[in-house]
């Protein structure tokens, strides 16, 4: 398999109307806004675009429009995660029917899978697509469910298993992916966005970045910067980063970024509930963040 995961890829937020039905002109807008300011892909439905409250046809529309509007400017990515491993191999399916360029699959949620079920569970979803899949470790999300660094140095033997996005903030663990997959064909790619430049000297691919959906230019910035050999530019547009990522505190996961949108005049409407807008309070103090960083 010759697919490279790598650059800035956003975490691609899913814009919504008011009475939470998904707003596919708004969608589209931003996907161009993305590729327009030179992200390196885009990564739809995932825990930014709030899979966890998608149907499946929902899911589906998406990646048809994402596909479509893109239309080949850079590589498209979908989250397939899902619980049970035939459901994920059904939305694979349609992905791959669909055009979509790679997969992104979260480990299970809600059950606790041991390793042994885990390495089973992504053998089985390789096997049963022609796309390039990556990885997801997200243990916050998934009720400390870990994918091990054995564990993902075993599976990275499979040929169409390319890569991994781990969002776990932990830098020895990211480390460790790196470690022991060096001289495989295996991609390791920054869940956290504080951590995209820590993940590229240690010898990561890039990073799939919520923060990117506002700030995509100064985001991919640091990937080109580091590829340049610009190290310390690179490390300045990390640190100017770093507020951004830091608001996410602001309010309940994932609204902080829809917020800043709709705040820098890109449409992204609520997210779905049970998640409400951020107060007034919150608001102010991320109106400040986001006037900090000039994007308002």
């Amino acid at each position: 398999m010759s697919f490279v995961p790598k650059g800035v890829i956003p975490a691609v937020v899913t814009p919504m109307n008011k009475d939470e039905s998904i707003n596919e002109s708004a969608f589209r807008k931003l996907l161009n806004y993305l590729v327009e300011n030179g992200v390196h892909g885009v990564f739809i439905i995932g825990s930014q675009g709030e899979f966890y409250a998608l149907t499946k046809e929902e899911k589906i529309r998406l990646m048809e429009i994402a596909v479509e509007e893109v239309n080949g400017r850079v590589p498209v990515y979908a989250g397939t995660g899902a619980i049970a491993t035939r459901e994920v191999i059904e939305l694979n399916d349609a992905a791959e029917k669909i055009g979509v360029d790679a997969v992104s699959i979260i480990t299970p949620y809600y059950i606790s899978p041991t390793q042994e079920e885990l390495y089973e569970h992504y053998a089985k979803i390789a096997k049963a697509t022609k796309l390039p899949v990556l990885l997801y470790n997200n243990p916050g999300r998934t009720g400390g469910v870990k994918l091990e660094p054995r564990t993902v140095e075993k599976l990275a033997e499979i040929d169409n298993i390319v890569g991994i996005k781990d969002s776990s903030g932990d830098l020895t663990n990211t480390s460790d992916y790196i470690r022991r997959t060096k001289n495989k064909n295996f991609h390791v790619l920054a869940g956290r966005d504080t951590l995209i430049l820590a993940t590229l000297l240690y010898g990561g691919a890039g990073s799939i970045a919520a923060t990117a959906n506002v700030a995509p230019r100064l985001v991919a910035s640091i990937y080109d910067y580091f590829v340049q050999g610009d190290l310390e530019n690179a490390k300045r547009a990390q640190e100017e980063l770093t507020p951004l990522r830091l608001a996410f505190e602001l309010g309940t996961f994932p609204v902080v970024i829809k917020e800043a949108l709709n705040m820098i005049g890109i449409e992204a409407g609520p997210a779905r509930g049970p998640i409400k807008e951020m107060s007034e309070e919150k608001k102010a103090e991320l109106r400040k963040v986001l006037q900090s960083m000039k994007l308002l």
